[in-house]
Formats: C-alpha cells, sequence, structure tokens
C-alpha cells in the first residue's frame, strides 16, 4: 500500500473507517494493478493514465468510495452524484457491507468507461468520455 494511503487510513478515527479504509485500499490495489495512487486533494485516489478513475473520502455519514465515471455504470448500489459530474458513490459504515464481487465489477467498468476528468479544465468544465 502506498504510504501516503496507509498513512491517511491509520489516521481514521475510529477502527471501524480504519478497517474500511484498508479494505478499500487493499482491494483497488489488487484490483487495478498498475494505477498510480496518491493523496489528491486530501483523499487517496487512483489514477488511470492520469484520469481518476476512483477514490474514497470520509463522510459524516461513513466512509464514501467513488468511482469517477460511476454514474456510466448502470449499477443500482452506486448512487450519481449531483450535478454535471459523471461520478457514483456507495457510502459504506461497516467493513462487512463490502462485497468483493461489487468492487471487481465496479472496477472492471472503470477501465472500460471513463469520462476526461484529466482535460476538464482545458474544456472549460465540459465533460467528454474516453471509453
Amino acid at each position: 500500500m502506498h504510504p501516503e494511503i496507509k498513512a491517511f487510513n491509520e489516521d481514521r478515527e475510529t477502527e471501524v473507517e480504519r478497517e474500511i479504509c484498508t479494505k478499500l485500499a487493499t482491494s483497488i490495489d489488487e484490483l487495478l494493478p498498475g494505477a498510480e495512487c496518491k493523496i489528491w486533494h486530501r483523499h487517496p485516489v487512483w489514477f488511470l493514465d492520469d484520469n481518476p478513475t476512483v477514490g474514497y473520502s470520509k463522510l459524516k455519514a461513513g466512509i464514501r468510495l467513488m468511482f469517477w465515471s460511476g454514474a456510466s455504470f448502470d449499477e443500482d448500489k452506486l448512487k450519481p452524484g449531483t450535478g454535471k459530474f459523471k461520478d457514483a458513490s456507495i457510502v459504506y459504515t461497516d467493513p462487512d457491507e463490502i462485497r468483493q464481487a461489487d468492487l471487481k465489477r465496479w472496477i472492471k467498468k472503470s477501465k472500460t468507461i471513463q469520462w476526461d476528468y484529466k482535460n476538464i479544465y482545458k474544456r472549460k468544465g465540459k465533460l467528454v468520455r474516453l471509453k
């Protein structure tokens, strides 16, 4: 696990939050080999070809796993974000809620369904589908 992401996980307030974050990071690392991972805007994020793909953050309600292009995945468990972006997410409050089969399917889709967030500023906020 990337040292910055490990530090982020260990810095969570409760043991349950630490377990959720560690389980997510370990799973994403395993299912998305070769992706660049780093702390981006204070949260762990994995990138494919410099494009943000998946990450997680702490909310009051729990730990939110977000896929930047997830609204295009056609997955009931992933709730689309608000606004003009194509993100979708799920919030976990217990590590046992994380289903490996779901993560595997979503990450597989994240490789084949991507919106170009990398160049969003160049396009003045307009998203273009890459894959």
